[in-house]
């Protein structure tokens, strides 16, 4: 109560103190009160904290050397991210920053984003279940798999945060937009579908079919049934142009249209 009285003339570093010792105190008043603290209720506060402490200084300033101006996939700082001694902290932050990106990508390219939350999802179930197991043991030799596993699970991380910026460079070495690159993976999608088209032939049917469902869509056409059913018959034909193999035609339109919907819905931030 004192601090908060005084709070607008206080210093990041007495806040923080602050906010850590209030934590403290609502953590032994409800021990006291029921006799226990759940494991969520400790997370929870863990979480603020962590959070607390990222909005007063920012997160980079949790790395001694590193600019003020930084990219998740820039190696410096993935190197710093591997190198910090508290495990859980940085794959915490990773964990963060990648799901803000695979967020940001779900908005340009459904498929690759729906393959990063699954492969992030497996990741991190793994990571809690490693701290589940562990959690009452003291043992040193327990202790030290655990930080073992947690940086095994921090490589993966750092390993899935380069993926996602090397998919920008496949689509230069492609020759393909954002756009088109979208509905390459998204034709590409049906299992063994290479075995049916080249590179360069599923390449000239991305670009094809992204020009053709530009030159056919009007506007908000996402949300009437006669402006889908266009869509549709454009994708259709160029499958069957292309002779796509029937069997894979449902899916392929299922994804293809989702994209093109994505797309809708966000092209006026993108142009």
């Amino acid at each position: 109560q004192a601090h908060s009285l005084c709070s607008s003339i206080t210093s990041d570093k007495e806040q923080r103190e602050a906010a850590f010792i209030e934590a403290v105190r609502v953590g032994v008043n409800r021990i006291r009160e029921s006799g226990q603290i759940s494991l969520r209720e400790i997370n929870k506060q863990i979480t603020e904290l962590l959070e607390f402490s990222i909005r007063s200084e920012g997160v980079i300033n949790l790395f001694s050397d590193i600019d003020n101006e930084f990219s998740l996939f820039d190696e410096e700082f993935l190197n710093s991210v591997m190198n910090m001694k508290q495990k859980n902290l940085a794959i915490e932050l990773m964990k963060k920053l990648i799901n803000d990106e695979i967020k940001a990508y779900s908005r340009t390219n459904i498929v690759k984003a729906e393959e990063f939350s699954k492969r992030m999802q497996r990741i991190m179930d793994r990571y809690r279940q490693i701290q589940i197991d562990n959690a009452e043991s003291l043992d040193e030799l327990v202790e030290r798999y655990r930080e073992e596993e947690n940086k095994k699970i921090i490589e993966e991380l750092i390993s899935m945060a380069k993926e996602i910026a090397s998919e920008d460079q496949l689509g230069k070495d492609l020759g393909l937009t954002e756009e088109e690159l979208s509905f390459y993976y998204a034709l590409a999608m049906p299992e063994n579908i290479k075995d049916f088209y080249s590179n360069d032939e599923l390449v000239s049917l991305a670009r094809e079919l992204t020009d053709e469902l530009k030159a056919n869509e009007s506007i908000d056409w996402q949300y009437k049934e006669s402006g889908r059913a266009r869509m549709r018959t454009v994708v259709k034909r160029l499958l069957r142009k292309y002779k796509y193999p029937p069997k894979e035609v449902k899916e392929a339109m299922n994804i293809v249209l989702k994209q093109c919907e994505y797309w809708a819905e966000n092209r006026a931030e993108f142009y």
